[in-house]
């Protein structure tokens, strides 16, 4: 590996998420040796219970963590997808446990991993061995960035002002600003103020996709919870559960769904996702929360699961809502040769997680990065490469989310079922005529071998293809028809 020129000068990266650690330890390992990470939770292992959700880390994010040595940590702190059980319980208290196929035995094992410990993983990986070149402070947020004339009048450079504990600031003059800080993304913000004038590069794109706009939040659960009133069956942390509604009312009807932990004591949560006008939004308090829980699953002993407290919590929370697929096609800027800002993770793309995919290309841009630098050492000539690199794959996740996988939250069960149809007609094709259909998405793009680029080639190739069929096939009953009039 190539010592990388600049790798004496200060770095610092905007946010302390999957993304912002790995960037960290990706550059550490280079060899840099100054870089500060501002992250504006209060530490690493945070709980956050409307962000309380499950990464499953696939091969393309272990590319990360294979680059790191870090997959046997993330295999010990996850639950594999070769191992992966799902109990189904329906309102009447029916319940079915099944192993859920795998789709390619022969690609690497993925791990469902809760998205606090996969921080905090990256984190004490910091801890324990690159202190001494990374500096991570938390409870700081970045409210400010500046471009200043240096000391010589000769040159523009880069001024960081961040707010930390109880009212401080702090300045900073990095050579090198990575935004790692998500979709509402500072950095990308104030690049396309910058650029306004000339062109609209950092702009983010969207496209439409049958998911955008669900509302989500989850209902914190303790590890280990009864099942039934006697409590004589517990849930298990590797599991995964779904547990279904009473109410067959699309307002009111909603399921528990639960992904799978390692940690038997900690605790679970439960993904509820809806359209914006479900009755549960319209739940302000803990008591009606807490009665229609009950009404919904009669089939778990909610009283004593759902806490008051966790009731007026959830009742109280806002939740999230999924985004519109988007990307900008700006991935990096430069001031001049001393003054660098590159994007990275959901600053530059974001997507509904239909195909559990935004953990996993925000580690493999990391990989995009860390090669462009291996190819140039020079961070000038590295940061349009990596841009160049890794734009068109992104254009291309962007597209495969709009086709992916969007109607599996049932928010529409006629277009949900004529999908599936479509589903079933790729893979049974795909089976029959592998050399001429490729399988859906879904499957195609566990495979991390292929390129999302690849894989939406292959994916429009079929498309193509069905409908040259479906034309002809109704060519030839249109033809056949009128032979039948004229003789």
């Amino acid at each position: 590996m190539k010592l990388d020129k600049n790798s004496h000068q200060p770095v610092l990266i905007v946010g302390g998420g999957p993304s912002g650690f790995a960037t960290a330890l990706m550059l550490a390992k280079r060899g840099w040796q100054n870089i500060t990470v501002l992250e504006k939770r209060p530490c690493a292992d945070y709980y956050e219970p409307d962000k309380s959700f499950n990464y499953l880390i696939d091969g393309r994010g272990q590319k990360f963590t294979d680059y790191l040595e870090l997959t046997n940590n993330l295999a010990s702190n996850g639950v594999a997808t070769t191992d992966f059980y799902l109990t189904k319980i329906t309102a009447d208290g029916n319940s079915k446990t099944s192993k859920l196929p795998i789709v390619d035995p022969d690609r690497k094992a993925a791990y469902w991993i809760t998205r606090k410990t996969f921080v905090n993983l990256l984190y004490q990986e910091i801890e324990n061995n690159w202190q001494d070149c990374i500096n991570v402070i938390f409870n700081a947020k970045c409210v400010e960035i500046n471009k200043t004339i240096s000391n010589d009048n000769q040159s523009e450079k880069l001024e960081i002002i961040a707010e930390i504990d109880n009212g401080k600031t702090i300045k900073f003059e990095p050579f090198l600003l990575v935004g790692c800080d998500g979709i509402n993304s500072i950095v990308r913000n104030t690049l396309k103020q910058w650029n306004e004038s000339s062109s609209n590069k950092f702009e983010m794109n969207y496209f439409p996709s049958p998911s955008s706009g669900l509302r989500y939040k989850a209902l914190t659960l303790p590890p280990k919870f009864p099942l039934d009133e006697n409590g004589e069956e517990l849930t298990t942390s590797e599991m995964a559960y779904a547990v279904r509604s009473a109410f067959k009312d699309r307002k009111k009807a909603i399921s528990l769904g639960l992904l799978p932990v390692k940690n038997p004591d900690e605790v679970r949560s439960a993904n509820i996702i809806t359209k914006s006008e479900h009755h549960i939004w319209e739940l302000k308090n803990g008591e009606e929360m807490h009665d229609f829980l009950q009404k919904s699953f009669p089939q778990l002993p909610i009283h004593n699961i759902v806490s008051s407290q966790e009731a007026q919590r959830f009742a109280a929370s806002e939740g999230g809502e999924f985004p519109i697929p988007q990307y900008c096609n700006g991935f990096y800027s430069k001031l001049n040769e001393e003054a660098f800002i590159v994007l990275l993770g959901d600053a530059i793309h974001s997507f509904p997680p239909d195909l559990g995919q935004g953990v996993n290309s925000a580690l493999e841009d990391v990989c995009t990065l860390n090669d462009a630098l291996e190819k140039s050492n020079n961070i000038s000539e590295a940061l349009p490469l990596y841009e160049s690199l890794r734009l068109p794959d992104t254009k291309a996740l962007i597209r495969l989310m709009q086709v992916g996988y969007p109607w599996q939250y049932n928010q529409a069960p006629i277009r949900k079922k004529l999908w599936s149809i479509n589903f079933l007609v790729r893979l049974s094709l795909s089976k029959i005529l592998p050399f001429i259909f490729s399988p859906p998405a879904f499957f195609m793009i566990q495979n991390h071998q292929l390129y999302y680029q690849e894989i939406l080639t292959k994916v429009e190739r079929t498309t193509r293809i069905l409908y040259t069929v479906i034309i002809g096939f109704l060519l030839g009953l249109v033809a056949f028809g009128l032979r039948n009039i004229f003789i």
